[in-house]
């Protein structure tokens, strides 16, 4: 059972307070989604809108055939799609809450590790994301961090399942070499402060003497 379709009904009806509480529910996971479609934060908040504004204007015609969630995502591809002839900025703004599982895995800054570190490493995650084509950053949202299931993600974009499976295929081993050389850059980082910080130093025993009568 859909978990809003209460309140779906209720904003169906024309309740106001519904359709707030519907976009309250939703706005940050859109705003996650049409980030990873257009890679840029002011693009993606006009996008975020107007998903909003084209899923209320047409909720009428929602049927429940889907979960209002996917419903909300396809609407947002469908938006996104109309609007791919614009060139999209390629500066990446990636909301501090996604985790992504196998394709980054997010470390918390060492306590050692300079704000000038810190924000170096999470620019670096941002350009390596940014770097996929936006179909396949979709797919990788949707599934990573959304948590979709694959037939879930091909009806969000109306693409076959198989398509996703190669998108998300494709996205993971561009990701692979760059992800590689990020982490590479914060081990080395990190060492460094160890090196740095006597505090931080490995600490060397004694050696153990035979012991005498």
């Amino acid at each position: 059972m859909d978990p809003d379709q209460a309140l779906v009904a209720a904003a169906q009806a024309g309740d106001a307070e519904a359709v707030n509480a519907l976009v309250r529910r939703h706005q940050a996971r859109i705003f996650n989604f049409a980030l990873a479609l257009t890679a840029n934060g002011a693009d993606a908040d006009d996008l975020a809108q107007e998903t909003f504004v084209r899923a209320f204007r047409g909720l009428r015609r929602f049927r429940g055939e889907s979960s209002f969630r996917n419903w909300l995502y396809r609407i947002a591809a469908n938006a996104a799609r109309s609007r791919r002839g614009q060139r999209a900025r390629q500066a990446a703004v990636w909301d501090e809450r996604v985790e992504a599982d196998d394709l980054a895995e997010r470390h918390p800054a060492s306590a050692g590790a300079s704000v000038e570190q810190t924000v170096m490493h999470r620019q670096a995650l941002d350009r390596a994301l940014a770097s996929l084509p936006p179909r396949m950053r979709a797919a990788v949202v949707l599934r990573d961090v959304e948590g979709l299931e694959y037939r879930e993600i091909a009806a969000a974009l109306g693409v076959p399942v198989g398509t996703v499976m190669s998108r998300l295929f494709r996205a993971r081993r561009l990701l692979r070499p760059l992800l590689a050389e990020l982490r590479g850059r914060r081990d080395t980082a990190a060492s460094g402060a160890a090196g740095s910080d006597p505090s931080r130093a490995p600490v060397t025993r004694p050696a153990l003497g035979k012991a005498t009568s």
